[in-house]
């Protein structure tokens, strides 16, 4: 069983090289933010990772979460490793300052989260539905409501949830059922079931702080109806403590494929007469408020399929070293009989496969956390306009595109480790079942597909996409006009990659307003098409960046050499399938629409 080693080297390669912590650094709050800064955050973070969340991994996937009469007591030191978590202050790296936080930008974060992910995703999702719900209060709720909650929160003293999800909705909001009724003190009693509530009960804290969306009596129907409330695992005493037990329970746990250490529950509220409840910001405007917590969810859900894939790799990689199997295929020293797999050509592709996607989705969601910084912080609103459109671009892509490939990722790693990979004691298995579920919460790929074909570029004419092309397009036309003749190779993939991108993107415009059909019948392998040319784009700076640097003279030869193989691979390997994916969305509605539904 393999250990984790936090990716400490390529993750400041990326923030102080390729990227650069400058574009956050001069933002207002972020003027002590530096590569010392970060390094020291990013070593204690991957300590604290690698020494206590990565043990637990396999026990927790074992183990599971557990339920009885209500109470679910998570696996054998989550307890205590939560308790560390929020000793360490890493509830708080993030949050608002005027809560107790320590307002440190998205671009440090990130990476901080990432690596937990990587340790043990189950654990996870915790703080990342708190981090979410903290950020759903900061910017919607009234300043009474924020008192109450946001210093404990944000303490990590309390964690909190989502509650969208109902049997009958699944992801269609319009469908809630779950009533709101007014009362003369001004909360409201909450009533209904939700499902799919990550750590919705758990041993972690005193309380739970629910973010429920219902219906206030009379609202309207639809999405338009919808209001947001917090709910409470225990009413507040006059202190803020918790008190006497909210009209709120956890009547069962979901038994899973995968992430068992996280508990998945079914919540029933109000058995009991109801669950009191505090109005979020004003009524009915509930979906539009759990969009910024679906948003930040939707971003840190694509950074899973970061983490999934570097323990994937990593535990690969110690198997292909030391699992000796077949002769050599090009001679050898010493002409072994048997050899270490890792010098199979098929294992490299398949090893190389694994690490250039997972350093091209880093990289990608490292730059969109960047731009959520400038649009969150700058003070020109133009910029902060043009960074928020990226960040709104981006969001499906990441979380999409992500999610997919690290199923894809997981998969290998499972393949690399061949028929001791469907074995459960190898455990590359339990990466390849954690993986799966990450296509599918906070919307599936489909339903951000659609929202990138549909609000991302259909109805805005594809400019902010067109935009980013242009940008792309400088990256290609650098590396074009370098004496390398390897960097210009890549230089020359992207550049196909990208008429592929901007073929596809202009065709939606055209389509979108006449023929949305069409458009949506390929809207899934548009959205696999933008993150694997934004991904390209990525690699192509990373190469660029690598190249001075080992002209120069500076940084880790070994490293920096690395990259240039890793993004080689990345254009010759990855990035060919951007012409299949544009003629697909460009030229395959046809064979899906023509389907009845008698068909199937």
């Amino acid at each position: 069983m393999s250990t984790y080693t936090p990716p400490l080297k390529d993750i400041s390669f990326l923030l102080n090289d390729v990227i650069g912590l400058d574009r956050v650094s001069g933002l207002p709050g972020c003027e002590e933010v530096n590569a010392e800064l970060a390094a020291q955050i990013l070593e204690e973070a991957g300590k604290f990772a690698a020494g206590v969340l990565a043990p637990l991994n396999r026990s927790g996937d074992l183990e599971g979460a557990q339920w009885k009469d209500g109470v679910v007591t998570t696996p054998k030191g989550f307890k205590d490793a939560y308790r560390q978590y929020v000793e360490g202050g890493w509830s708080a790296l993030a949050g608002p300052v005027e809560f107790g936080g320590q307002g440190l930008p998205h671009a440090i974060a990130i990476p901080v989260s990432e690596m937990l992910g990587s340790a043990n995703m189950a654990f996870k999702l915790c703080p990342l539905l708190t981090n979410g719900a903290v950020d759903a209060l900061a910017t919607h709720a009234t300043q009474d409501v924020k008192d109450k909650f946001l210093p404990r929160m944000v303490a990590g003293e309390w964690t909190g949830t989502m509650n969208l999800t109902e049997p009958q909705a699944g992801s269609d909001l319009a469908l809630v059922r779950s009533k709101a009724t007014p009362q003369a003190d001004g909360t409201y009693k909450i009533s209904g079931q939700k499902i799919f509530i990550t750590y919705g009960e758990h041993d972690f804290t005193d309380n739970i702080v629910h973010l429920v969306l219902a219906r206030i009596d009379g609202a309207p129907e639809g999405v338009k109806g919808i209001s947001l409330f917090v709910v409470p695992k225990f009413h507040l005493n006059a202190d803020g403590t918790p008190g006497a037990r909210n009209d709120v329970k956890c009547v069962s746990i979901e038994h899973k494929l995968g992430i068992h250490g996280s508990p998945t529950c079914v919540m029933v509220y109000g058995d009991n007469g109801g669950a009191t409840g505090y109005l979020v910001g004003e009524a009915h405007r509930g979906l539009e408020y759990m969009f910024v917590m679906m948003n930040a969810a939707r971003l840190g859900v694509g950074l899973e399929g970061v983490s999934i894939s570097e323990r994937a790799y990593q535990h690969a990689c110690v198997w292909a070293r030391e699992r000796l199997q077949g002769r050599p295929v090009v001679p050898m020293p010493g002409n072994p009989k048997t050899v270490a797999i890792v010098h199979h050509p098929d294992i490299k592709r398949m090893l190389l496969t694994m690490r250039a996607y997972t350093e091209a989705m880093r990289a990608l969601i490292y730059w969109t956390a960047s731009c959520l910084d400038v649009a969150e912080r700058a003070t020109d609103e133009k910029d902060k306009r043009m960074h928020q459109a990226l960040v709104d671009l981006m969001i499906p892509i990441v979380k999409g595109w992500s999610t997919e490939a690290g199923i894809d990722v997981t998969s290998l790693g499972v393949q690399v480790h061949g028929g001791m990979g469907f074995i459960e004691e190898t455990g590359a298995a339990q990466f390849y079942r954690d993986s799966r579920i990450s296509t599918i919460y906070e919307g599936t790929t489909g339903i951000q597909a659609n929202d990138l074909v549909g609000r991302k570029v259909g109805r805005e004419a594809g400019q902010t996409m067109l935009a980013l092309l242009v940008e792309m397009e400088k990256t290609a036309a650098a590396l074009h006009a370098s004496g390398d003749a390897g960097l210009r190779g890549v230089g020359a993939a992207l550049t196909s990659g990208l008429k592929e991108l901007k073929r596809a993107t202009e065709w939606i415009v055209t389509m979108w307003s006449s023929t949305p059909g069409a458009v949506m019948a390929g809207a899934v392998p548009y959205l696999k098409l933008a993150g694997t040319v934004c991904g390209a784009w990525m690699m192509a700076r990373s190469a660029e960046v690598a190249a001075r640097q080992l002209a120069a003279g500076g940084g880790d030869a070994d490293f920096l050499r690395a990259k240039l193989i890793t993004a080689r691979f990345y254009a010759t390997h990855i990035l060919p399938l951007a012409t299949s994916l544009a003629d697909t969305v460009t030229g395959g509605a046809e064979a899906v629409l023509a389907m009845e539904e008698a068909y199937f």
